[in-house]
C-alpha cells in the first residue's frame, strides 16, 4: 500500500466550547490555517485532540468536518485509540466511513501488551482495514514500545506503512532504518527532537506545537531536510522552550493555550483536563509569549 506519507503532520487539537461542546467551526478554521501555512497532512482526532475524551458521534462529527475543511488538499488521517482488538478494527471502517484517509494508530489504551502481542494488535488492524496506518509509539505514555524487532515481523503487513517515533532515544531512528532501510516512513514525533531527527533521515513530523506556529514549523522542517543546519537552528533554539511544552503531560492545556495566544483559538478542554491557572499559568504565558516576541524580532531583523 503506497501513503507517500512526508512532510509536516500537525496532532490537530479539538476545539471546544467553554461548555465542553465540540467546535467544529474553531476546528475546521485551524485546519484550513494549518493547510494554508504549509503542513503537508492533518492528523485529527490523536491524544491531542483528546480522542479518549468525545464520544463516537463526536469523533463522527470531527471527521466529517475535517474532511470538508481539507478538501482534498492533503492526506486526512485520524487518530486511532481503543482498548479491544475488535473494538479497533470496528472503529478503524468506521473512520474510513466516516472520510478518513489513514489511521495513526495506538496499541491498546488499557493493556501493556508484550512483544508478541504488541504484533498481533497491528497486524489485526492492518488485516481488519484498508487503511494505510501508522503506528504510534509513545513507550514513555503508553508502555508499549514497538522496537525495530517487532516492526520486522511487521514487514508483511502491507497497511502498516509508517511508525511515529517518540520513544525519546534519538539513536532510535537510526536503528529502525539499520533494521529495515526504508521499508516504513520514519517520523519524528516529539517537537523538541525534529531536527536532531532530521539530521538522521526522519521524512515526516507529527507535531503539537504546530497548531500555534505552522509557518515556523514548516520551515524548520524544510531547512532541515534541504541540510540547512545552520539556518534551521537559529530558528529551533528560538522554538525549542515551546517545543518543550509538547513533552508534558499537560501538552494538551498546553498547546491549546498557545494557540489562544496566538491567534486567539479556544483554549477550553474537557474534564478531567482543567483550565491552567496561578503560577503554571503565567509560566507557560511567558515561554509563549517570549516565543512570540523573539519571532517577531527574527522578522524585523530580516525585513
Amino acid at each position: 500500500m503506497k501513503a507517500n506519507w512526508a512532510g509536516v503532520f500537525p496532532a490537530v487539537t479539538t476545539k471546544l466550547s467553554e461548555n465542553g461542546d465540540v467546535d467544529l467551526g474553531a476546528t475546521q478554521s485551524s485546519v484550513d490555517r494549518l493547510i494554508r501555512s504549509g503542513v503537508s497532512g492533518i492528523i485529527i482526532l490523536p491524544m491531542l485532540g483528546e480522542n479518549a475524551s468525545l464520544t463516537l458521534d463526536e469523533k463522527e462529527r470531527v471527521i466529517r468536518a475535517a474532511k470538508e475543511a481539507v478538501g482534498g488538499r492533503v492526506p486526512l488521517l485520524s487518530g486511532l485509540a481503543e482498548v479491544s482488538t475488535e473494538a479497533a478494527v470496528a472503529m478503524a471502517r468506521r473512520f474510513q466511513s466516516f472520510g478518513a484517509e489513514g489511521l495513526m494508530a495506538f496499541p491498546s489504551i488499557a493493556y501493556k501488551s508484550d512483544p508478541r502481542e504488541t504484533s498481533e494488535w497491528y497486524r489485526a488492524l492492518g488485516g481488519g482495514c484498508d487503511l494505510p496506518i501508522m503506528i504510534y509509539n509513545n513507550p514513555i505514555a503508553y508502555g508499549v514500545d514497538v522496537t525495530p524487532q517487532i516492526l520486522r515481523t511487521l514487514e508483511d503487513v502491507d497497511q502498516i506503512v509508517c511508525i511515529k517515533e517518540e520513544s525519546g532515544d534519538i539513536r532510535r531512528v537510526t536503528d529502525l532504518y539499520n533494521e529495515l532501510g526504508d521499508r516504513f516512513a520514519v517520523f519524528c514525533g516529539v517537537d523538541d527532537l525534529i531536527l536532531e531527527s532530521l539530521a538522521l533521515g526522519v521524512t515526516g513530523w507529527v507535531s503539537g506545537m504546530t497548531n500555534a506556529w505552522p509557518e515556523e514549523c514548516v520551515q524548520i522542517f524544510e531547512l532541515g531536510r534541504a541540510g540547512k543546519f545552520a539556518e534551521a537552528r537559529e530558528l529551533y533554539r528560538i522554538m525549542t522552550p515551546a517545543f518543550h511544552l509538547d513533552t508534558s503531560v499537560k501538552l494538551v492545556q498546553y498547546i491549546k493555550f498557545a494557540e489562544h495566544l496566538v491567534y486567539g483559538a479556544p483554549e477550553w478542554i474537557r474534564a478531567p483536563r482543567l483550565p491552567l491557572v496561578g503560577e503554571e499559568r503565567e509560566q507557560v504565558m511567558s515561554i509563549i509569549n517570549n516565543t512570540v516576541a523573539s519571532l517577531k524580532n527574527r522578522k524585523s531583523e530580516a525585513a
